[in-house]
């Protein structure tokens, strides 16, 4: 506990740094805290991923939803504090002086700190879509080839990590995270990215297969909430904290509670699994019209805007079971769409439109 407390002292002294020190790349910060915002994986990089590469799409819903996952129960296993409600209840601090810590609209996040789910998820995606691009190099076997992959890798590999670095950063700068948290999520992330590297029975899973993950990971998690709640040990007590020490109400969001994310990411790897399982799919992404590129162009577009429709649909929180329910929902139909509902429609309008030309 001492060690514990030292160490969060000292990451409080950085957080106090770079609130002081970077107070002119706040905008800057506060984006990269969003780039690195889990959610960004299904509604940003799945939609262009899947329609350019769809072993590669499905790879990252996988690891996306397995990584928040582990994310959810090294939570419930660490209870790590966050400094914006940490530096207000302890007791190292002499005579009451407790460090003065600057809170943003997205600071207020109600699940335990460590490890960090942004920094997690954004290596383990990131990671994957690294991979990926050099799996396009490495094949070449001339000498101007192995040159271009070598430069390929250093370029791609630092963008990786200025990437992490700076969402690092950014969630400890808005006093969301202490500086260990960020670091053991990035590589928490890069893990369980490199386990799916070796794993490819995910890209011919059938659709029973998916139903029985979801069913193991939300029977697993519920039942770990359940038997330390027997042993009186409630694994939702950051939510209070939170609630309590954040400097504004309306910045507490009912998304950030762990329940929201397990629910959001089973809702997204069953989604993935009815779209892959459809004959709307089979119909069109395995089709004729699925090597054309003016056919992945449309796809992309079309599926970048409807997410966005989707984002605008906001789902009521004054009953949490409610919120639940729906949100399994939305997140299931957004990789649906994706998968078969979007590239279904564009390769219709496709055909239609070359018999008219015939």
């Amino acid at each position: 506990s001492i060690k514990m407390d030292l160490l969060h002292s000292n990451g409080v002294l950085i957080i106090q740094h770079l609130q002081r020190d970077y107070r002119a790349y706040q905008d800057f910060l506060n984006f990269m805290s969003h780039v690195g915002d889990p959610r960004n994986i299904f509604s940003i990089y799945f939609p262009l991923w899947f329609q350019l590469n769809q072993v590669v799409g499905t790879k990252m819903i996988w690891v996306a939803v397995i990584g928040d996952w582990f994310n959810l129960i090294f939570k419930w296993i660490l209870f790590g504090h966050r400094p914006y409600w940490w530096v207000q209840e302890t007791m190292i601090y002499p005579n009451q002086s407790s460090p003065c810590l600057e809170q943003f609209p997205i600071t207020c996040e109600t699940g335990p700190g460590s490890p960090s789910g942004h920094a997690m998820g954004s290596s383990c995606v990131w990671y994957v879509m690294v991979t990926a691009a050099l799996g396009y190099t490495v094949r070449w076997k001339d000498k101007l080839a192995v040159t271009f992959h070598r430069l390929t890798w250093s370029f791609l590999w630092s963008i990786f990590w200025i990437i992490q670095i700076s969402v690092c950063i950014s969630r400890v700068f808005i006093a969301t995270h202490f500086p260990h948290q960020v670091i053991l999520g990035v590589f928490a992330g890069i893990l369980v990215a490199e386990a799916f590297e070796h794993t490819p029975a995910i890209q011919t899973a059938s659709l029973r297969m998916y139903i029985k993950t979801n069913l193991f990971l939300f029977i697993f998690a519920l039942g770990f909430y359940l038997s330390l709640k027997l042993l009186d040990i409630d694994l939702l007590w950051s939510v209070p904290k939170a609630k309590k020490w954040c400097a504004n109400p309306d910045w507490i969001n009912i998304d950030t509670t762990p329940f929201a994310g397990l629910v959001r990411n089973l809702g997204a790897l069953l989604g993935l699994g009815l779209g892959i399982n459809s004959e709307m799919f089979i119909t069109s992404c395995k089709g004729k019209n699925s090597c054309k590129l003016s056919f992945r162009i449309l796809c992309v577009a079309a599926s970048l805007a409807t997410l966005q429709l989707y984002n605008c649909v906001k789902i009521p929180t004054h009953t949490e079971y409610l919120f639940y329910i729906l949100s399994f929902c939305k997140s299931a139909a957004m990789p649906l769409t994706v998968v078969a509902l979007v590239p279904y429609c564009v390769h219709s309008l496709m055909r239609t439109t070359e018999k008219k030309l015939n």
